[in-house]
């Protein structure tokens, strides 16, 4: 779903949430960048219908724990789908490689396993100006593509009762 600008959708398209219920997981590292990707879901699925109390956020350290912050919201509380969020930057050395496909395959594997949509919210960027610009800057905001792809994700599996 990902366009020049993160923000822009066609309203039409994306269903009521109303009656959905969404578990937030936010990486703490980089949260500069991760709370305005919170911002954006909040805003996003609210404008949607979905009330506070189906929504619920959780932090975990960093994007790396984002998967395991996942299977927790999907064996320990009721939700139809789960946003991870984070933002890893491309530093000197392959760590960013290593937790980018950690926690891809990760995302991947809790899709499966839960047969729900869990949402990969997370920014990999080559500097700080890059996840900036894709974190409500001139890119628009991630969290406002993650929580429509949520909402969509629900209700195609809705579709299927």
């Amino acid at each position: 779903m990902a366009t020049k600008d993160l923000s822009q959708y066609d309203i039409n398209s994306v269903p009521s949430a109303k009656k959905m219920r969404f578990g937030v997981v936010v990486a703490e590292w980089n949260y500069e960048i991760t709370s305005a990707l919170t911002d954006g879901v909040l805003k996003t699925l609210k404008k949607h219908g979905a009330t506070d109390n189906n929504i619920s956020v959780k932090y975990v350290p960093g994007t790396f724990e984002l998967p395991l912050g996942g299977q927790f919201f999907a064996e320990l509380d009721n939700v139809d789908a789960v946003i991870l969020l984070g933002c890893v930057i491309q530093g000197e050395t392959r760590h960013f490689d290593y937790i980018c496909e950690a926690v891809s395959q990760g995302t991947k594997d809790l899709n499966l396993k839960y047969n729900m949509p869990f949402i990969f919210g997370i920014l990999t960027t080559n500097n700080k100006q890059q996840a900036l610009d894709r974190a409500g800057g001139k890119h628009g905001n991630k969290g406002d593509e993650a929580a429509v792809t949520a909402i969509k994700m629900v209700k195609l599996k809705e579709s299927f009762y």
